[in-house]
């Protein structure tokens, strides 16, 4: 082979082999490349392996590798690129702290907990990695961004939720329910996200998304989405377990009342809750402000009240602060599968809105019931000041407005 006469190889000689490898590069695998650069740095004799990591950028070593793989066909065995075991370890591997550190750079409020109601992250990639870098961790941007990716996070644009001015103890809020969602799941009591899921028109319309049909031919539906009164809608009310990814819907087909949403979550109680949490003192309820379980809703009180005094159990709830209802885990833990597993299927019945929402799935292994409710719940219920004095209510010193709770009344002795 020719060379310069300082053992280095010939200029020629190396841009005669870069050309050739850059003609076939993309059409190779990690195994073809190696192997191409073995059978070439062979065919070349001596100094043929400098010269072709020289002029592929593929390490000596590699190109190594690559001919004792010539040598012995049976060493790798048919479809591996490398022998069990083989490659550099991963960056969590060699560094055990680095997605704890990474997390706690994302995420300061819970530090990572993934238990909590919240994770998002505003920060860009080379931000955290110059973070990073500089707290003694080796890592690019780009493997920042597969470790967030797998670890549940994305960097999100703004979305338009918000009327108005926030809050100005919003985040302060979201705080206050994260510790108080982690202190209740130490104590092995339940703790539950809560909320209605959009009202479905029933009938033969038109359903978002696209499913899989035969070319050519896809479900028909009415031309104009006008609603049938004879069919009426779904109301579809979620009650989301924090700690075991199962969730309770109960389907109501009138109302959506403060007395629905209670009836809901005492249906979750009774069919799943009680068997997975045995004699409890308390519920955590996490919910948003607005709605039928706004804490503004006298009729919210009372029936947490009589709820509470059935199970004789103390009822905590803390409220998303106004317009952040999105952050409430229901919502992007249970309310965006359903969505997805129905897309492009029209709701025709009550029976196919329960069929599709109890077989909604994850790869996380969400499990969802779903339950009709039947009955007819009254619109614009009054409770009177003489009811609402009646509730045993216990407001926090942080926004008790957002924050309280509901204690079980003594029950009447029998004589």
């Amino acid at each position: 082979m020719h060379g310069n006469g300082a053992g280095m190889p010939d200029t020629n000689l190396i841009e005669w082999i870069r050309h050739k490898y850059l003609a076939i590069v993309t059409d190779l695998d990690e195994r073809g490349r190696r192997r191409w650069a073995a059978a070439e740095a062979r065919s070349l004799g001596r100094g043929g392996v400098t010269a072709v990591a020289v002029a592929t950028g593929i390490s000596d070593r590699t190109v190594r590798n690559g001919i004792r793989e010539l040598d012995d066909p049976e060493a790798l065995s048919f479809g591996r690129q490398r022998k069990p075991g083989g490659g550099r370890r991963s960056r969590e591997d060699s560094q055990p702290e680095l997605t704890r550190a990474l997390e706690a750079l994302v995420e300061p409020v819970t530090r990572g907990d993934p238990m909590s109601p919240l994770r998002w992250t505003c920060k860009s990639t080379r931000v955290l990695e110059r973070e990073l870098t500089a707290q003694g961790f080796q890592i690019g941007s780009t493997k920042v961004g597969e470790l967030l990716k797998s670890r549940g996070y994305s960097l999100q644009s703004n979305r338009k939720t918000l009327e108005g001015t926030q809050h100005p103890d919003r985040n302060a809020q979201f705080e206050q329910i994260a510790r108080r969602v982690k202190a209740q799941q130490r104590r092995g009591e339940p703790a539950i996200s809560i909320d209605t899921k959009k009202k479905e028109t029933l009938g033969n319309l038109k359903n978002s998304g696209k499913t899989y049909r035969r070319k050519g031919q896809p479900v028909q539906v009415k031309t104009h989405d006008f609603p049938d009164k004879s069919l009426g809608k779904a109301v579809p009310y979620g009650v989301y377990d924090l700690k075991h990814n199962e969730a309770g819907v109960s389907i109501g087909i009138s109302h959506d009342t403060a007395e629905f949403a209670t009836a809901a979550i005492r249906r979750w109680w009774r069919r799943l809750g009680s068997r997975r949490y045995r004699s409890p003192r308390r519920l955590l309820i996490t919910a948003d402000s607005g709605g039928s379980n706004s804490p503004r809703t006298r009729l919210w009180l009372t029936e947490l009240q009589r709820l509470a005094d059935e199970l004789q159990m103390i009822l905590e709830v803390c409220h998303f602060p106004p317009g952040t209802s999105k952050w409430n885990k229901i919502e992007h833990r249970l309310f965006c599968h359903i969505t997805r597993n129905w897309q492009g299927i029209p709701l025709e019945t009550l029976e196919i809105v329960v069929s599709l929402i109890g077989s909604t799935t994850t790869q996380e292994g969400l499990e969802v019931h779903a339950w009709l409710d039947s009955e007819a719940y009254e619109k614009g219920r009054k409770v009177s000041d003489q009811e609402l004095s009646e509730v045993h209510i216990k407001r926090n010193k942080f926004h008790g407005e957002w924050n309280y709770e509901v204690h079980p009344r003594p029950k009447p002795s029998i004589r």
